[in-house]
């Protein structure tokens, strides 16, 4: 029996895209059929032109293909969520409709899957904008994997195919805010990159307007970092240092320059200091349990076992999904 493979991909107004995508899709499929079955995942969030009745269509004379519309915009990221959440394949890889990340491309992602790697993600070297909005993309992926609480690779998306195991956990996540990216590589598992240049939109415009893509910049710091909750306990330190700097420097000042301070400046400038560095200390006792619930929210089940040797039966997942290996 031919293992499954199931292609994501999230739509929205893609009127202009769909049967170009179809066709492409369909072309780099068609080369592995002899090796594997494909479904083909479509998730409509709630398009207002007529995306979901072409995308019928196509359902209608192609078995492959799934569509999806949901009851409103739920957003980019949970839109690839679900789809990843009813794909039945050995391994899901998510294709934007746009085209931006090539179809033909799919070659070079089912042979890293195929030598082992469980996370085979693509790596864009270019793309097709403007050299500012290029310089702040860089600059966020950059810094975001310096603050990260994990490791995340740089200049990556979510084009990006996943073994079932990493889908199985996915499953099991319910965040309103999700990051994918983030959490797919939070797990672990075995991950290989595939370099390649992203391509211009052919029709249509973007989605991606300056606040969606502020909304998914911020998604992805509070998401995968812990330092902002951090930040008070920093500023606390450097309060009370101050503080300790303060009082000799004043001494000192008093003695060699002799100025007059009016009387209990020092003091209070002192006390003001060691105040707010204390605020800023119960902020970071208040933030650190604020964290340890964060982390409950963000650790999606129990550890999660990749590999097992021995006879035994073992709990891999969430306690449901028991498997006995001889």
């Amino acid at each position: 029996m031919k293992q499954k493979i199931s292609i994501i991909t999230p739509v929205y107004n893609e009127s202009d895209n769909i049967d170009l995508y179809y066709s492409r899709i369909s072309k780099s499929i068609d080369a592995f059929s002899d090796r594997y079955d494909f479904e083909i995942i479509l998730t409509d969030n709630c398009s207002k032109d007529d995306t979901f009745e072409k995308a019928s269509k196509i359902a209608d004379r192609d078995p492959r293909v799934h569509v999806i519309r949901f009851s409103r915009n739920y957003g980019y990221q949970l839109s690839i969520l679900t789809g990843y959440k009813h794909a039945t394949g050995d391994a899901a890889i998510e294709f934007d409709c746009d085209l931006q990340d090539p179809p033909e491309l799919l070659v070079r992602f089912i042979e890293a899957w195929e030598a082992g790697a469980q996370i085979v993600y693509g790596v864009r070297r270019t793309r097709k904008e403007g050299m500012a909005i290029q310089f702040l993309r860089k600059s966020y992926y950059r810094i975001l994997r310096a603050i990260a609480d994990h490791d995340l690779p740089v200049d990556s998306g979510d084009f990006m195919l996943l073994d079932r195991k990493v889908l199985d956990v996915l499953k099991t996540i319910e965040d309103p805010d999700v990051y994918i990216r983030g959490v797919v590589f939070s797990l672990g598992f075995n991950r290989t990159p595939v370099s390649y240049d992203r391509a211009p939109r052919e029709h249509g415009v973007s989605k991606f307007n300056l606040a969606k893509l502020l909304r998914l910049a911020f998604d992805g710091f509070f998401s995968q970092s812990s330092l902002p909750l951090k930040l008070s306990g920093y500023a606390a330190l450097f309060l009370w240092f101050l503080t300790v700097l303060t009082l000799p420097v004043y001494a000192v000042l008093k003695v060699v320059t002799g100025t007059d301070w009016p009387p209990g400046f020092a003091t209070l400038i002192s006390f003001l200091l060691f105040q707010t560095g204390m605020n800023a200390f119960f902020f970071y006792i208040l933030g650190s349990y604020l964290l340890r619930l964060y982390r409950q929210t963000q650790f999606h089940g129990r550890v999660i076992v990749n590999e097992y040797v021995g006879s035994a039966t073992v709990d891999l997942t969430d306690g449901s999904n028991k498997r006995t290996f001889d």
